[in-house]
């Protein structure tokens, strides 16, 4: 009992704690009041009071748990990008649903649930504490999927990523079993220090074990050749869900991949290089080719975040500790400047009626010129052009592949990045010189206060990222250290 009680440390995860608190509290609450409002209110307030947990933990590394949970700054730095992904979320949700009718307190308790998950995942250096957390992500966002119940394609898009996310899970728990056998521990740390005679004793075991727990997140982040569900499931989610879909979940994938092959696997880590690059250019050519063809500017965002997730296996592939910290900066500018371009399409869906087609963007800057504006902003850093973060986020990113020696993956990634610009310049064309169909409605869009919110924080984080990246990277590098 003493050595239990000696484990236990409620400091390291506040954070998560305070996120569970709320969601239950929300669940408790809801049936006693008819004020909308109170829950997403009672959820903002839980990200910030965990957002503070989190900054306070800063530079001060601890364990628990029988050192199955860690609070060191890269999972710090991960939670702060989920937090924000999440805080931001919840603001853009709010006069969606309402308008849809299905603005239920349920809805906030679950994203502050997956949200949890997201931290517990990133917070462990045990296999089986990180798919613990990984299901706890999971099961809400299945649920949120399917939120539109009277909409065919909601249901459909719940179904399929519940049969794709099991799926995935069966690879990564067999994974793990495989590990299990080979090293006779889960504990990543062990793993890396019994690896070398592992590898002399069981190398089939810990090998094809790595590989399906890679195969595992592979569908998580939406890796090329496991990325067919990710056009239908966001086409069919509601689009606030589909914007924190696009870049918690996959923010905490990453993140997990990196602390499983840079720390547990890091002796094989050069065995497994060669995939990593295969699968990284794969991934990027695969999701802007597809991302082309859509006249849908949801789905093109679909498509979009799986050429996002092949930038990033960029840092995995490289495996040092510049690519990583590139990472994490490429990941917290990702989700500014992409939940903001969600937002926007937020607001035009409510004007549309629920249209997503390119076409409902035609003459926006004649309606509403600094929408446009902010549209650009958005498109120009999806697309890496300069000063907005996205650019500094591949710039970092791609100068840490050169030092790695993956010159001509860089080259390849460079031209897919200049494939996307002309997706990414489509609805900035449609907005600022097309006009629109005479049946369209010239209304102006309404942007409600708590979307201007949420439009204020990524408009503000893509364009300080940009302009004043080093601070942020210096955070990201420290982070590293504490890693490795």
């Amino acid at each position: 009992m003493p050595q239990l009680t000696a484990a236990i440390n409620l400091k390291i995860i506040m954070p998560e704690l305070m996120l569970l608190v709320a969601a239950f509290i929300i669940l408790l609450a809801a049936p006693l009041t008819r004020k909308r409002i109170i829950s997403p209110a009672l959820s903002l307030i839980a990200v910030m009071v965990s957002l503070y947990f989190v900054i306070v933990s800063w530079n001060q590394q601890e364990t628990g748990y029988f050192d199955m949970v860690v609070c060191d700054n890269f999972c710090l730095f991960c939670k702060l990008i989920f937090l924000l992904t999440c805080g931001t979320a919840v603001l853009v949700s709010r006069d969606y649903l309402a308008r849809r009718g299905i603005d239920r307190p349920e809805y906030y308790a679950l994203m502050l649930i997956s949200t949890a998950g997201m931290m517990v995942m990133v917070s462990s250096s045990n296999l089986m504490v990180i798919f613990l957390g990984l299901e706890i992500m999971s099961m809400p966002l299945y649920v949120l999927a399917g939120f539109m119940r009277s909409n065919l394609k909601s249901i459909e898009s719940s179904a399929k990523y519940f049969f794709m996310g099991a799926f995935a899970s069966a690879f990564l728990l067999y994974g793990i079993a495989l590990v299990y056998g080979g090293t006779g521990t889960t504990d990543l740390r062990q793993i890396f220090m019994s690896s070398g005679i592992a590898l002399q004793k069981s190398q089939l075991y810990l090998m094809i074990g790595a590989a399906m727990i890679l195969i595992g997140f592979a569908f998580k982040i939406a890796s090329f050749p496991f990325h067919m569900w990710v056009p239908d499931v966001y086409e069919g989610a509601p689009t606030p869900v589909t914007a924190f879909f696009s870049i918690a979940p996959k923010a905490a994938g990453v993140a997990a991949l990196l602390r499983i092959f840079m720390i547990g696997f890091g002796t094989v880590h050069a065995e497994f290089a060669p995939l990593f690059w295969i699968l990284a250019f794969l991934t990027m050519t695969v999701g802007n080719l597809l991302a082309l063809m859509q006249d849908n500017v949801k789905r093109m965002l679909a498509y979009s975040s799986i050429a996002h997730a092949g930038y990033l296996l960029i840092a995995v592939t490289a495996g040092i500790d510049e690519a990583i910290s590139g990472a994490l900066f490429y990941l917290l500018a990702y989700g500014f400047f992409n939940m903001g371009a969600f937002a926007i399409l937020i607001i035009i869906e409510n004007k549309s009626g629920g249209s997503n087609h390119i076409d409902t963007f035609k003459g926006l800057a004649s309606r509403h010129p600094w929408l446009s504006v902010f549209l650009a902003l958005f498109m120009f850093s999806l697309a890496g052009f300069p000063p907005t973060a996205g650019f500094f986020g591949k710039f970092y990113l791609f100068s840490a592949a050169i030092k790695a020696g993956l010159v001509w993956l860089v080259v390849l990634a460079v031209m897919n990045s200049l494939i996307s610009v002309f997706y990414y310049l489509r609805p900035i064309k449609a907005a600022f010189f097309d006009h629109p169909d005479e049946d369209e409605d010239i209304r102006k869009p309404v942007v409600g206060p708590m979307v201007a919110v949420a439009l204020f924080i990524t408009i503000s984080g893509t364009l300080l990222l940009g302009i004043f990246p080093g601070y942020i990277l210096k955070l990201a590098t420290s982070s590293v250290f504490m890693i490795l």
